[in-house]
């Protein structure tokens, strides 16, 4: 498995390298400086296991990169490091498919910890209680999170009752709408509401 960088910018790539090697010491880390050269590379390297791709790519226009790489592998977490403030860029990137909006200012600890949370196994927590449906289970912190949502509370709110950061609260979010097969707070919500997971 294959960890691919994609930022024209090389101290930026070379540091992204550095974190990623550190965080996943097994898999194999491929840095690249043009989006044009990915194909190459996936079969030089093989089957990806994460993306970190910067938004202003040359030759890329907009969010194009992030629908290109999702086409191919919808299932493997792709994340955006951008210089630019999130706001609209992020919300074009989460809609073209992007799973985690980091801006390059982000502290390096805690852009650590939001690319380590979204490669996490989403195996769903050993306790005993886990909700089934049909062939989905739910964690405790799943459970919550729903309920969270259902409480409109915002991502900031739900960092600040759990005692977590932001991104990590995007990595849960990323999580729970991968498990259940939706993109959006208002899915997840309807389909809370339709399998009686919401009470009231």
């Amino acid at each position: 498995m294959s960890l691919y960088v994609i930022d024209d910018h090389p101290m930026v790539r070379q540091m992204i390298g550095m974190l990623l090697r550190r965080l996943r010491p097994a898999s194999k880390v491929v840095e690249l400086e043009k989006f044009s050269e990915l194909q190459a590379a996936l079969i030089k390297n093989g089957e990806p296991e994460l993306f970190v791709l910067d938004l202003l790519l040359p030759g890329v226009k907009g969010a194009t990169a992030i629908s290109d790489v999702k086409k191919m592998y919808p299932e493997i977490p792709l994340v955006v490091l951008s210089a630019m403030p999130s706001g609209e860029a992020r919300d074009a990137c989460l809609e073209a498919g992007a799973d985690l909006y980091i801006e390059k200012s982000t502290d390096t600890a805690e852009i650590s910890a939001a690319i380590q949370d979204i490669m996490k196994s989403d195996d769903v927590d050993e306790d005993a209680d886990v909700v089934v449906i049909g062939d989905i289970k739910l964690s405790k912190r799943q459970k919550q999170l729903i309920l969270m949502l259902d409480r409109g509370l915002s991502n900031r709110d739900i960092a600040a009752e759990l005692s977590i950061s932001e991104h990590t609260v995007k990595v849960h979010l990323w999580r729970l709408f991968r498990r259940l097969g939706v993109k959006s707070r208002t899915q997840t919500l309807h389909f809370a509401r339709t399998h009686g997971l919401l009470m009231g």
